[in-house]
């Protein structure tokens, strides 16, 4: 089969499109023909040896996965040849940055019937790193007041959508490239944070400050007054702390996105029924992933990319 590996750590020229042997399924899983693949920023940071997840050379990258099963490993019993299934992959496992993948039975679900299978795979690691945000961290709940900082790009848009429909009220920063993406997710407020400061623009306090965005610690440190007594911040951002108050019962929390099939099954469950929408920036073959890593490390990569292993078949 035809993968991306990459043998060494080091920047996107590491990346190697190349035939490598088709893997078979052990006890517990099964093999995907991939549909598609997403590039998460995490790819990156495996590729370039400085995100710690224990990963074996060489490593296919891409642990967002859509696809069709093709062979079931002994013990499976609950998907069957042909089904179509979505799942975030462990990330210390080769990925699905190839035509064909294993992944534990555990961590898949029926894919969404309503979207493109491929379009499926946009959802996993960035739908769940906002459920889990919102509501297993924060306890998001109707009424309340959340400020999202980064709302333009993938986790923010689930965020935006997700923290609507539960009945809060949502301020959202964005520039004005994404500006009309995090308005027709559902933002109630839209700061233009290359204009104003977060500062100046929100004037009543805010249950839940979630953070998405690339910032400093002072940045940071300075939007907790934002945040209500009794509040909470959380962030996805792990290389600058994540500030509270402890003296106004301020908690901060720092999250890593962890598999949950019955989260992620729920969340198929609303593209279903047209309550969540994916939004997928560009479809590519698989040939184009080291050019992404390369644009991606020149900032230059906004919204959700997914690639197509058997795209010119």
């Amino acid at each position: 089969m035809k993968a991306v590996r990459f043998h060494e750590t080091g920047g996107p020229e590491v990346l190697r499109y190349e035939d490598a042997p088709t893997p078979t399924p052990a006890s517990g899983q099964v093999r995907i023909r991939v549909t598609g693949v997403a590039y998460n920023p995490a790819d990156g940071g495996m590729r370039g040896g400085f995100l710690p997840i224990p990963i074996t050379l060489p490593h296919t990258p891409g642990y967002d996965v859509a696809g069709t099963v093709d062979a079931l490993g002994a013990g499976v019993d609950d998907l069957e040849i042909g089904d179509s299934v979505i799942g975030l992959i462990p990330m210390e496992s080769d990925g699905a940055a190839a035509e064909y993948v294993v992944a534990p039975a555990a961590v898949l679900v029926k894919a969404p019937r309503t979207i493109p299978l491929a379009d499926a795979a946009g959802l996993p690691s960035v739908g769940l790193t906002a459920s889990q945000a919102l509501f297993g961290t924060a306890g998001l709940v109707a009424g309340q007041r959340v400020l999202i900082n980064g709302a333009g790009g993938p986790v923010g848009g689930y965020a935006v959508q997700l923290a609507r429909r539960a009945g809060a009220h949502v301020i959202a920063t964005a520039s004005g490239r994404s500006r009309g993406q995090v308005e027709a997710a559902g933002a109630h407020e839209i700061v233009d944070h290359t204009v104003t400061t977060l500062r100046d623009a929100v004037t009543e306090p805010v249950d839940v400050l979630l953070n998405l965005a690339p910032i400093t610690a002072e940045g940071f440190e300075s939007l907790v007054p934002l945040v209500r007594d009794g509040g909470v911040v959380v962030s996805t951002t792990p290389t600058v702390p994540t500030p509270g108050d402890e003296a106004r019962g301020v908690r901060a929390v720092t999250i890593f996105v962890r598999s949950d099939v019955d989260e992620l099954a729920g969340l198929v469950s609303l593209i279903d029924r047209g309550e969540l929408r994916v939004d997928i920036a560009e479809r590519l073959p698989l040939t184009e992933l080291p050019r992404v890593h390369e644009r991606a490390e020149a900032g230059d990569v906004h919204g959700k990319i997914v690639f197509l292993p058997s795209a010119g078949d």
